[in-house]
């Protein structure tokens, strides 16, 4: 007995808590997956770290050896103000100097990669003031441009998603739920094709020492604002129609943001994935008016009830009193 009454009782705690336990489950895979990933990347990407900072010894050892007139210390000094140079990407190298970072179609493009968070980190402001600008530009510039996002992705999402999913379902009668998936799906398809596989092939023929794995990489990378800045395009030596190119590239990451933000605003909108999400939401709390509304319309219901109820009574109790009084009633008509 007591078992049961304890095990129901650790169900009714269970059944309560449902969404707070969905949560911790959710926390706990999060923190599991962050574990994964960090496990591979440093089985894949340790070798072969080890191995180039085996190389750059070797390479620097054996310049020393052929310049014995440089000492190890100068060589150091000047390594290390040509990589300060190069993370705030300025170039030791003869032919880089023809690329310049600051000239309008770079800062464009810089502009773009700081109001999209995406932040390749190969350009960063030089002065102070230039600094102070960017802090100032970004507090403005970042809700400005989700705002400007929400606001365009809501009128393509009413053309491209909504009218279609209601043509479709008017026109074939099917399902809303079913017709949603597999419109995003298709949408899916498009937007990879067309903002990935299909640049990626562009970018691996303008760019020289970009396979096309390299190049979906850098796609990939950009579109979804993690902006890693391993790969920027435009940045080759000698790059031909260099200003025109940062300007299609600048296009490119904006349309190809708004692009995937509609499809994960379409996916976000299957009834499927509305029904997970609510799995790990809180339960929203009815307010003390709220509470009040309902016991006042329980309160209200519950006498028209008992009025009901009561009228009921009285009208099975009425035809009673109508049968024992017609006998008399009859009786009276009839000796008149």
């Amino acid at each position: 007995m007591l078992q049961c009454l304890s095990g129901s009782s650790c169900v009714r705690v269970i059944e309560g808590y449902r969404s707070t336990w969905y949560f911790l489950v959710l926390v706990l895979a999060y923190v599991l997956y962050l574990i994964f990933g960090a496990l591979v990347f440093s089985a894949v990407e340790l070798p072969y770290e080890e191995q180039l900072r085996q190389e750059l010894r070797n390479v620097k050892q054996q310049f020393l050896d052929d310049n014995e007139c440089l000492s190890e210390e100068r060589l150091e000094e000047f390594l290390t103000r040509a990589l300060q140079a190069s993370n705030y990407g300025v170039s030791v190298l003869n032919n880089a100097s023809t690329n310049w970072n600051w000239d309008f179609t770079s800062a464009l493009f810089f502009a773009s990669t700081v109001l999209s968070t995406t932040g390749y980190g190969h350009t960063v402001p030089l002065s102070d003031g230039g600094k102070a600008f960017c802090i100032i530009y970004s507090v403005v510039g970042i809700p400005f441009t989700l705002l400007f996002l929400t606001a365009v992705v809501q009128r393509i999402m009413e053309f491209s998603t909504r009218r279609p999913v209601e043509y479709l379902h008017r026109r074939w009668g099917m399902s809303k739920p079913l017709l949603g998936a597999l419109h995003a799906a298709l949408l899916a398809i498009i937007i990879v094709s067309c903002f990935f596989l299909i640049p990626a092939i562009i970018f691996s023929v303008l760019e020289e020492d970009w396979n096309f794995l390299e190049s979906f990489y850098f796609c990939f990378i950009s579109l979804s604002t993690i902006g890693l800045g391993d790969y920027v395009p435009g940045e080759g030596y000698h790059q031909r129609f260099r200003q025109l190119y940062k300007l299609g590239i600048t296009f490119y990451l904006i349309s190809g943001l708004i692009a995937m933000l509609v499809v994960l605003e379409t996916f976000c909108e299957l009834q499927q994935l509305k029904k997970l999400r609510k799995m790990f939401y809180l339960r929203k709390q009815k307010t003390e008016d709220q509470l009040n509304i309902v016991d006042h319309d329980h309160l209200s219901f519950a006498s028209v009830s008992d009025q009901a109820a009561s009228f009921r009574e009285d009208k099975t109790d009425f035809p009673d009193d109508i049968v024992s009084a017609s006998p008399t009633t009859a009786n009276g008509t009839m000796d008149r």
